[in-house]
């Protein structure tokens, strides 16, 4: 019974990650105020690959992905849960396809990361969330390259892909870092309300 109930905890908190993740993808487009304004254009505030990781972390390297492919899936069939509420299979084969695809490995490196340390501390935290931020860029920048040249048409090199995604990068990476140092504590606090979370 204890195990059963365990079960549909954990599958309950895998849909609440599938809800996260909308809401993450759009938070720019219910407020417009929450885009970052530079020289070469705007990087609007997303929180996917934060939601990503922290699925990996708390539901484990397992279920944290399989909450992944959920939202890639809701989202194919023409639930509107990606970025500026769209919806539909295309997406997958756009330019920011790839990041899309990624979440799905982000959850699981960063998961596995976390099960397979000796401890919890903050450099184990650390290694885990930049692992998945990592992993995110390293899919999804080629595949922006692949797509633009391949699927829209449009030239552009490698590099240029680069620099591109480079300011998205550095929001990414500035949110991961307050997102490490704040999981040590979350975390523990999360487990004591649900030990069903701890990782395995």
């Amino acid at each position: 019974m204890n195990n059963q109930r365990f079960r549909t905890v954990d599958l309950t908190m895998g849909a609440v990650f599938v809800v996260l993740m909308m809401i993450g993808a759009n938070l720019a487009y219910w407020v417009p105020a929450l885009k970052i304004t530079y020289a070469g254009g705007e990087v609007p505030l997303t929180l996917q690959t934060f939601f990503a990781i922290l699925a990996g972390i708390l539901l484990g390297r397992k279920l944290g992905a399989f909450s992944m492919i959920v939202y890639l899936a809701v989202g194919a069939v023409g639930v509107p849960v990606f970025a500026e509420m769209s919806a539909g299979i295309a997406n997958l084969a756009m330019p920011t396809g790839g990041f899309l695809i990624s979440f799905v490995f982000v959850a699981y490196i960063s998961g596995l990361i976390i099960e397979k340390a000796s401890n919890n501390s903050l450099a184990t935290y650390s290694f885990a969330v930049f692992g998945g931020l990592i992993v995110n860029y390293l899919i999804g920048t080629p595949y922006l390259y692949f797509s633009m040249n391949n699927v829209l048409g449009v030239p552009i090199s490698m590099y240029g892909s680069m620099l591109t995604m480079l300011p998205f990068f550095i929001k990414d990476a500035v949110i991961t870092g307050l997102l490490a140092a704040t999981l040590p504590s979350f975390v523990t606090r999360i487990q004591r309300v649900s030990p069903s979370l701890r990782s395995q």
